[in-house]
């Protein structure tokens, strides 16, 4: 396709015959047309190959999560798959798996947690269950989004867990709490695949990830004192189960009050 003697992105000229990317702009050179050997290449080394990519960062981050992330903090990401990627590939299988596996959304066990109410506030519950139903709707509909706009909040719940210790800034935090999403995205996808044997999938999700999630911490800071950091971790998490299920309340606060109006 194109003209082999340049670039057919920027018009370099191709010094090299056996070039394979171009100096100026990164543009894979010659390019080659999209066809099954192609897309079979692209499969192989984007996606399967065991020492990049997507498997070989969700091996080493469940075989050897800390040393994974302090890599990619420190630079050496040349075989990493980007931990925003990771959250939208497993995102997606999460809910491709709960629709086909379990038969219901993400988020649907969660709405499901509220109790019925009797006598002169069994309204106003009835109003709030169905807030809840609706704000489940929408994280159905919008996972990969919400667990994008919870990124910030775990972070900072990190960043302030671990002031003064780590010596991360905060953007580093939302790099680390990406991989602990991952790593939990991961473990709901094994549960929903065990679901048929393993009771309250989502339970065990967040008991099992929070657990790993405390090991990983613990392997990141491994010059640190390990009972230190898991103090830390537990903070962090507190800090961040105890916001995030305040502003869950509110959300559907607002909802519900939308509702009567």
């Amino acid at each position: 396709m194109g003209d082999a003697s340049m670039c057919i992105n920027c018009g370099l000229a191709v010094a090299n015959p056996e070039q394979k990317f171009c100096p100026a702009c990164g543009q894979p050179t010659p390019v080659h047309r999209i066809d099954w050997h192609f897309l079979s290449h692209e499969l192989e080394h984007s996606v399967l190959h065991m020492d990049r990519g997507i498997l070989y960062s969700l091996k080493e981050l469940m075989l050897r999560p800390g040393h994974l992330m302090r890599a990619y903090l420190e630079g050496r990401r040349a075989n990493q798959a980007k931990p925003l990627l990771l959250i939208m590939v497993m995102a997606a299988a999460v809910v491709f798996l709960s629709k086909y596996v379990l038969g219901e959304g993400v988020m649907d066990g969660f709405a499901a947690s509220i109790p019925a109410g009797r006598g002169e506030v069994s309204e106003g519950i009835a109003v709030a269950m169905k807030a809840a139903e609706q704000v489940a709707t929408w994280t159905n509909q919008h996972f990969a989004l919400f667990t994008l706009l919870l990124l910030p909040l775990e972070a900072a719940a990190f960043r302030v867990a671990f002031h003064r210790f780590a010596g991360f800034n905060y953007p580093e935090w939302l790099v680390v709490a990406a991989f602990l999403t991952v790593q939990t995205f991961v473990f709901w996808v094994v549960m929903v695949l065990l679901s048929r044997w393993l009771p309250q999938p989502q339970m065990w999700v967040t008991l099992v990830s929070v657990l790993f999630a405390i090991f990983s911490l613990v392997q990141l800071f491994h010059e640190r004192a390990w009972w230190k950091t898991l103090l830390r971790a537990i903070l962090g998490f507190g800090i961040f189960f105890v916001v995030s299920s305040v502003l869950t309340q509110v959300l559907i606060a607002v909802v519900a009050l939308a509702m009567f109006a």
